[in-house]
Formats: structure tokens, C-alpha cells, sequence
């Protein structure tokens, strides 16, 4: 009778892990696609003048390149928070969904409304609208970011 040995198949991870700078770029990327198909929305509704004022205008090209600014910043820091979960779809665009939720109380329920003189936690049509742009933006923003890591880590 032989005897026989049975070795396991040697297994190697592909995935590396997205370093700080390259999940703040993907974010922020992201950030920028979420930031265009919002600020769509909110052209829509009559909403981007307002992002405007927090600047001191009212001027609709003024509120996109604010709207944009801001975009970008929330990108760049969602990459960086969920840069372990960006090779992960279903968790990528789920905590971008919570993350632009977190930003609708922060920016929308609290910061803006602060600036503007305005009501802090007003519930309202408009802030169950801003509500459904900001999951949206999380969402756009959360996919893009984790299709940008999952293409890079391929190369």
C-alpha cells in the first residue's frame, strides 16, 4: 500500500488593499458623479439657488460649483472612511447610502438652515425630497467609488 500525501492548493489573495490617497481620489471621483446626478435633481426642484446662498448668492451657476465643492469634499472623505469596503458592492454602495443620509442631517436638517437663518430639523416636502437626493447621491457616489477600486485592483 502506498502511502500518499494530499497538499492543499496554495491560494493568493488578489485583493490588495486601496491606500488613503488612492480611496480619497475614488470618493472623491465618485463624489463628483453623485454631486451631477443631485444637483440635477435639485435644478429640478428649484433647490440649487439655495446651496448658493451659503455662499452669498443666488446666482444658479454659483449654487452648482458650491453643490460641487461640497461633493467632491463628502466623496473624498467617504472614500477615505470606507476604503476597506470599497472592493465590496453591496457594502460600498450601502454605507455611501448611509453616509449620504448622515450628510442630509448634518447639511441639510442642520449646517444649511444654521447659515441661512432658517429653522434647524424642518421636515418638510423639501427636506423629504433633499432626503431621496442625498440616498441617491450615496448611492452614485458609493458605486462609482467601488468601481473605480475594484478596476484599479485588477491592474
Amino acid at each position: 500500500m502506498a502511502n500518499t500525501t494530499t497538499v492543499a492548493p496554495k491560494t493568493t489573495s488578489t485583493t490588495t488593499e486601496t491606500s488613503i490617497g488612492q480611496a480619497a481620489i475614488y470618493g472623491a471621483l465618485g463624489g463628483i458623479v453623485g454631486g451631477m446626478v443631485f444637483g440635477m435633481m435639485m435644478s429640478m426642484l428649484g433647490m440649487i439657488e439655495t446651496i448658493a446662498m451659503l455662499v452669498g448668492s443666488e446666482a444658479l451657476i454659483v449654487g452648482w460649483a458650491a453643490h460641487m465643492a461640497i461633493s467632491v469634499f463628502i466623496g473624498a472623505t467617504f472614500g477615505v472612511i470606507a476604503r476597506a469596503q470599497l472592493t465590496s458592492w453591496g457594502t460600498g454602495i450601502g454605507i455611501g447610502v448611509a453616509y449620504g443620509m448622515f450628510w442630509w442631517v448634518l447639511g441639510a436638517l442642520v449646517l444649511m438652515p444654521a447659515r441661512l437663518g432658517m429653522p434647524v430639523f424642518q421636515f418638510n416636502t423639501m427636506a423629504w425630497q433633499s432626503l431621496m437626493g442625498h440616498m441617491v447621491f450615496g448611492l452614485v457616489m458609493g458605486a462609482g467609488a467601488v468601481a473605480l477600486a475594484r478596476q484599479s485592483s485588477r491592474n
